[in-house]
């Protein structure tokens, strides 16, 4: 029987800059970088947003995710609140309205982390 395969979501929430770099890039990264799930998703929502387009040291952090492979989505809603849409879009993020794939991602069978 073959294993399904293991997929990560990273909900990130918090306007925390320490948050971000201490724990949710951390461990975000380390997880697709080192192959402990075989999908990684963060999911830029809120506040996060916001933080994430005017901070330069979590953008350098956040474009080495992307590109070793963390998929990056965000909600457009949000982001459009704060006027970041397209700010984030630069950093290779996918903003959409997020709610109907947030709920799939859900139903999916992901392990979810809530920070």
């Amino acid at each position: 029987m073959k294993e399904r395969p293991s997929k990560l979501a990273v909900l990130w929430t918090s306007a925390d800059r320490e948050t971000a770099l201490k724990m949710v890039f951390m461990y975000t990264k380390n997880a697709k970088k080192n192959g402990w799930f075989d999908e990684v998703k963060l999911v830029v929502w809120g506040p996060s947003a916001k933080l994430l387009a005017e901070d330069f040291e979590l953008q350098a952090y956040f474009r080495s995710m992307v590109q070793i492979g963390v998929e990056a989505i965000a909600c457009k809603a949000c982001a459009d609140s704060y006027g970041v849409s397209e700010a984030l879009e630069k950093l290779g993020t996918n903003v959409f309205y997020i709610g109907e794939a947030f709920t799939q991602i859900l139903k999916d069978d992901y392990t979810m982390i809530t920070v």
